[in-house]
């Protein structure tokens, strides 16, 4: 966000926004600690003692999809670069669909971590401290990012957008968010994202109903100002405007797809909502009724993008952030005049939207990775181990990773760090996905292919993100004067998910067991002969 940007809000509507947000945040803390549950049984901690019901689990499904990412990313991608964002934006839908297709097994088989399914056909503790090791990667780079863009947020209501506000926001917005994150359990999460949907979409549907209004309820009328007010009016609806796609081919937007489609789908906070369901079918169902609520909420996240561009304009919305994440406030702040009760309002909800967003993402993803160090990492080690006991342990690494990550998040503050949920999401595409695959539908996967595929993809993954145009040789690169960026693309899923898909079948071919059971299988078939 640029440093030296006007207040878009305005200094009148400032002070009763900023009032209002914090009243908004104070009733969310309240709501969640009374929403804290006292069980001292972890199974029911975790998974919501599995009770809730397609409707609550399938809002909740939807709700995780709704992050401070998504919401400020997806439209300030639309707005500034048209239909490269809108592509982008219809991956998150496509990755549900994706995560149909597996919840039936995943539910059946009653685990409810990485490290529980990566066992399912591989004894010993190699496959559960490979899956925490990979639920710690793919959660690091996304809690530091959604804090970051929590902070970043919460300095444009200020009107503050230097870079020590922005820093003392997201240690302000941290560490309220890690107060949540240390009492709140599965069920307490669920309440919150359910809330968040609804939300979400009433203040949406609100900015792009007023900006409809502006362009006398065209909107073929909304979206030729779009086009004419970018960078690119010609451009503009044609694949091609965003820096990260432009020159690099087709292959690298395909690569990309891949990425954000299976990584999106192979999340563990997404993997523990399905284990929360009633049934293997309530588990189904939860996820129909998600992808239904997540196409709406993407729908006006794109028809948002669009508005703000209007309304707007590329300009003014690149001026405040190259990204244009703050498209969805500056859009609430344009629609209507100045000193307007309504403005207020409008600005108001978009801010306690982008704030539950933060809150319930930070809250969801840290639940998850401290619940996979409880199970897949302590658990097996400990002998004399108390209910008691793990739920302090739980507690304790929550507490940690919010430290870690707030402090991450302010040192790297400054950078552009965009990348790193490109480089979780490919290590959740390469490292997760070929082993769920694996292990729900072939009975011939065994530990060293889990080994294999996990370790492999992860290397893979981190060599192609560190030599891609991500990090070096472009001006959107984390060192844009440097050039070592021999990988062409600019993520790693076209290379790393088939590879890690060869390793997994490899590593099981070649273990003395998988050996085995080929020498079985073609003697069965002579025999037969």
């Amino acid at each position: 966000m640029s440093a030296s940007m006007v207040n878009p809000i305005g200094s009148h509507a400032s002070g009763p926004v900023i009032t209002s947000f914090l009243v908004f945040v104070g009733v969310c803390l309240l709501w969640v600690f009374m929403l804290a549950t006292q069980d001292d049984d972890p199974e029911r901690l975790y998974t919501a003692d599995r009770s809730l019901s397609p409707t609550v689990n399938g809002f909740a499904v939807a709700g995780e999809q709704i992050s401070v990412v998504s919401l400020f990313a997806t439209t300030g991608a639309v707005a500034l670069f048209g239909y490269d964002g809108f592509a982008t934006a219809i991956d998150s839908v496509i990755a549900l669909a994706v995560l149909l297709l597996l919840a039936q097994r995943m539910r059946k088989s009653g685990h409810y971590t990485l490290g529980g399914l990566f066992a399912l056909r591989a004894a010993g503790p190699g496959p559960r401290t490979a899956a925490a090791v990979v639920t710690l990667v793919i959660t690091l780079p996304l809690l530091v990012i959604q804090l970051r863009a929590g902070g970043i947020s919460a300095a444009l209501l200020i009107g503050q957008a230097s870079y020590e506000i922005q820093i003392a926001c997201t240690v302000l917005m941290g560490g309220l968010v890690a107060c949540f994150a240390a009492v709140a359990d599965l069920r307490g999460t669920t309440v919150l994202q359910v809330v968040k949907v609804p939300l979400t979409l009433l203040a949406l549907a609100a900015v792009i109903v007023l900006a409809l209004e502006e362009f006398d309820w065209d909107p073929g009328g909304l979206l030729a100002a779009a086009a004419d007010n970018s960078a690119d009016p010609q451009g503009y609806l044609s694949p091609g405007l965003w820096s990260h796609t432009a020159g690099l081919g087709p292959l690298s937007t395909l690569s990309d797809h891949i990425v954000v489609i299976l990584g999106t789908a192979m999340l563990p906070h997404l993997i523990l909502r399905i284990a929360a369901s009633r049934t293997e079918h309530a588990a189904r169902r939860s996820v129909s009724i998600a992808i239904g609520l997540t196409g709406a909420v993407f729908v006006l996240l794109i028809a948002t993008g669009f508005a703000a561009a209007a309304v707007v304009g590329g300009q003014g919305i690149a001026a405040v952030d190259a990204n244009g994440q703050a498209s969805p406030i500056l859009l609430a702040a344009g629609v209507l005049e100045r000193g307007s009760g309504t403005r207020v309002v409008l600005i108001t909800a978009v801010a306690c939207v982008a704030f539950i967003a933060v809150l319930t993402g930070v809250s969801s993803v840290t639940f998850a990775a401290a619940v996979s160090f409880a199970q897949d990492v302590l658990a097996p080690r400990r002998k004399n181990r108390t209910d008691l006991g793990e739920l302090r342990a739980l507690r304790s690494a929550i507490v940690i990773l919010c430290v870690l990550c707030l402090s991450l998040s302010v040192a790297v503050h400054r950078h552009p760090v965009e990348f790193l949920v490109t480089f979780s999401l490919s290590v959740a595409a390469s490292c997760v996905f070929p082993v769920l695959v694996y292990s729900l539908f072939w009975r011939g996967f065994n530990g060293l292919g889990v080994l294999w595929s996990v370790y492999g993809g992860l290397f893979l993954c981190t060599v192609l993100m560190f030599f891609s145009p991500t990090v070096s040789g472009t001006s959107y690169a984390l060192w844009p004067d440097a050039d070592f960026d021999w990988y062409p693309f600019h993520s790693p899923g076209l290379v790393a998910v088939p590879v890690s898909f060869l390793l997994g079948w490899l590593g099981s071919a070649v273990s003395p067991a998988g050996a085995s059971n080929v020498l079985r299988s073609v003697l069965s078939r002579g025999a037969d002969r």
